[in-house]
């Protein structure tokens, strides 16, 4: 029966399986409208040195607040204005993606992988490696993840590397309990009973026959979670508790926006919408990624 099941899986049907998952992919808008706007920002965080119009540090108190393009008042060339220290807001914008996406990636990247490696291990192993790791999940959780957040910063300082830091600590559970579920109901199919009767041993069928079949739930949960990371580090970055004050950030500039928020509704409201519509583009690809991934969604 495993032998079968690696007959079917040669290079041919593995491409099939692929042109079916992109077709799929390619008739979702949610997907592509996501998708397009995430490498768009990917494309605006690696080229911010030549895209943005000006230095997001350089200060001019005699440009402080001009309005945007269509606004009374507006100086050319700066198209979203200005805040109250002269620096251009859209240049601190297109800096700001690279800490937002930097976070994203590499806190969301080292969760999924922490978690992931311990939830197979529960739900594959199970006995005392699950009741020890699912105690840890249980205890772990009972602190609320945003005060959590806060605190583990505090201690380690701020810095783009503490807040990578603390979002993988926090959520690493997340992935954990999801695929140790997932890992338990895949060790209790037929597959994976045909290769324990045949004397496979059970790392080479958690790696090679569980493991390939729980990366749909994983890439979505990724997603997801992408879009949490991006969200945590602007809430520390409002408190002050992430970057420097220097580097532009979303978080930062919301803060900054609100407090003048009546001579210049711009310096908040472009970072807020920004921050919402990464937030979205990020839960809408994963929720597009997990439909066109899972079978049962697919029929």
């Amino acid at each position: 029966m495993a032998e079968r099941r690696a007959e079917t899986s040669s290079p041919l049907s593995g491409d099939r399986v692929h042109q079916s998952l992109w077709s799929t992919l390619r008739r979702d808008p949610k997907v592509l409208f996501a998708g397009g706007f995430l490498l768009l920002l990917v494309l605006l965080a690696i080229f911010a040195p030549f895209i943005a119009p000006k230095d997001p540090l350089e200060q001019d108190l005699m440009l402080g607040t001009l309005p945007p393009a269509g606004g009374s008042g507006y100086e050319p060339g700066y198209f979203l204005g200005t805040d109250d220290l002269g620096r251009d807001v859209l240049s601190r914008l297109i800096y700001g993606t690279r800490i937002a996406l930097l976070v994203a990636f590499i806190a969301a990247g080292l969760a999924a992988l922490f978690g992931t490696v311990l939830g197979l291990l529960a739900g594959w192993y199970g006995g005392l490696v699950d009741i020890v790791i699912s105690r840890l999940v249980e205890i772990w959780m009972a602190f609320p993840p945003v005060l959590l957040s806060i605190l583990l910063v505090a201690v380690f300082g701020s810095g783009v590397h503490s807040v990578i830091a603390a979002i993988v600590i926090i959520d690493w559970t997340r992935f954990c309990r999801v695929i140790r579920a997932e890992t338990m109901g895949q060790a209790r199919l037929d597959y994976v009973i045909a290769a324990r009767t045949m004397g496979y041993p059970k790392l080479r069928i958690l790696i090679r026959e569980i493991l390939p079949n729980v990366l749909p739930v994983l890439v979505a949960l990724l997603s997801l979670e992408m879009g949490i990371a991006v969200i945590v580090e602007a809430i520390l970055s409002f408190v002050g508790l992430s970057v420097s004050s220097d580097t532009p950030t979303w978080g930062g500039m919301i803060a900054q926006g609100r407090q003048i928020i009546y001579q210049g509704w711009w310096v908040l409201t472009f970072p807020l919408m920004a921050l919402f519509a990464t937030v979205l583009a990020f839960n809408q690809l994963g929720d597009g990624l997990r439909r066109a991934l899972d079978p049962v969604l697919k029929r």
